[in-house]
């Protein structure tokens, strides 16, 4: 089992934030990343929206960076961890210019570059960036293709519904071979018949633990999936100590946990096929007992777990 982190401080969203991350700077934010790094965490996890509206501004929150630039800031920070998006809004990217700005993030950290993607959920923001809302699903398959075409060619050409290119040079290639991992965040078929074609791994939110091992049957079965690496990430947020398999909407709920509840959580996601998942903090009162409840995981748990 691999434990990621997500970043403190990357979304404003009151059933997720805590109240003392309004106050930490990017330098704070690198200083989590770099301690993930020194305790040995598989990856760090960021988020991304573009606008919020103001109808849902108390739901969602307004605070959220580009997630591709904010990891780039990441990977300058630190040396070996991983530096992923959770979840990228895929549709809302020019296919040319997110293979690019991957390419550029997976060059330039060596490559430690990867990505969630989804198709996204709040209407009016496709509306004000002016992408259909209600083809997202189709744009982010032929955008995938698009992207791989970009990455995997040395004569890259492309003809598709949203978009087309050719007699085009596309350098420098990705330093991971065949290229960066994409994840595929989300819980509906179309996510894992993605995943199946395009995907190195699933990421859900909604989907009951319980339910996984059928889901991942799905997901083999469809056309596309082979022996590649697979991941599939799990986070425990989603989980609610004492009643194992609910869905809880304040994972500050999660309070305080003994290293064993952790690690038999833990336990029963892979048994499910879980390989990545974290660990949320409970209410902290600043930066030094969230790094604190980070080393508390490095050292009572993930030695246990692996």
């Amino acid at each position: 089992m691999r434990f990621a982190v997500y970043l403190p401080n990357c979304m404003n969203v009151p059933a997720m934030t805590q109240p003392w991350e309004h106050e930490l700077t990017g330098r704070d934010i690198a200083e989590v990343a770099r301690t993930a790094e020194e305790l040995g965490f598989s990856a760090v996890l960021l988020p991304e929206h573009f606008v919020t509206p103001t109808s849902h501004l108390e739901l969602s929150g307004n605070h959220y960076f580009h997630a591709t630039t904010a990891q780039g800031f990441i990977a300058g920070a630190t040396s070996t961890i991983r530096v992923g998006s959770m979840v990228s809004i895929f549709p809302l990217h020019h296919p040319v210019v997110s293979a690019k700005s991957l390419a550029t993030l997976d060059w330039f950290s060596g490559g430690r570059a990867f990505a969630t993607l989804g198709v996204g959920w709040l209407k009016e923001e496709f509306d004000i960036l002016g992408v259909p809302f209600h083809k997202r699903g189709r744009m982010a398959d032929e955008y995938l293709a698009a992207m791989f075409e970009l990455w995997h060619s040395d004569s890259p050409t492309f003809e598709g519904e949203f978009v087309s290119f050719h007699d085009v040079a596309f350098g420098p290639k990705p330093i991971q071979r065949p290229h960066p991992p994409l994840w595929m965040g989300g819980d509906a078929d179309a996510v894992l018949r993605r995943a199946a074609r395009f995907g190195d791994g699933w990421a859900p939110w909604l989907t009951q633990p319980e339910d996984l091992p059928a889901r991942l049957d799905y997901l083999r079965s469809q056309p596309g999936f082979d022996d590649r690496p697979f991941s599939v990430f799990y986070s425990m947020a989603a989980l609610s100590v004492g009643a194992e398999h609910a869905v809880v909407s304040d994972p500050a709920a999660v309070t305080s946990r003994s290293p064993q509840e952790v690690i038999d959580q833990c336990g029963r996601l892979a048994d499910f096929g879980v390989t990545d998942t974290w660990v949320a903090a409970p209410p902290v009162t600043g930066l030094e007992a969230y790094l604190d409840h980070m080393r508390w995981v490095a050292t009572e748990v993930i030695p246990k777990v692996n």
